[in-house]
């Protein structure tokens, strides 16, 4: 991800988080891998199973939601760590919120449920959940 400089220079003893930086970029390629296998998986089962017409598209709504979510989430994170800002890492945590609960619909709710989208969607949230962690600490960080 190629972030827009800021314009302003790190300093000694900058408060900006490494870990949650790492975990961000690790998180950003997992979700493509976890995106495109998702849709094949529910693919998959729309032509395996017999999928009720009513339930494909709310489940492929969820994922596609899922996915424009992640973009300004990720965006919003990199961004208020490394500019030490508050604001964008208290939104990108918001958006974390909805990501979970989206998330939380696939691994629970969704028509079919694969022992894979239990794996994909335990990974995710486990993701979730320590870089929630990582943005609360930053944030206590930039505003001390």
């Amino acid at each position: 991800l190629h972030l827009p400089s800021t314009g302003k220079t790190p300093k000694p003893g900058s408060l900006s988080s490494l870990p949650l930086q790492i975990l961000l970029y690790v998180n950003g390629i997992y979700y493509i891998f976890y995106f495109l296998a998702t849709l094949a998986m529910i693919i998959y089962k729309s032509q395996v199973f017999s999928y009720p017409d009513d339930f494909l598209a709310p489940d492929l709504a969820v994922l596609f939601l899922m996915a424009i979510l992640e973009m300004p989430r990720l965006y919003l994170g990199f961004r208020g760590n490394l500019t030490e800002a508050e604001v964008p890492l208290g939104l990108s945590l918001g958006l974390t919120v909805g990501s979970v609960v989206l998330c939380v619909y696939l691994l629970l709710w969704q028509t079919y449920v694969l022992w894979a989208d239990v794996l994909l969607n335990a990974v995710l949230l486990s993701a979730y959940g320590l870089e929630s962690g990582l943005k609360v600490t930053a944030i206590a960080a930039f505003v001390s």
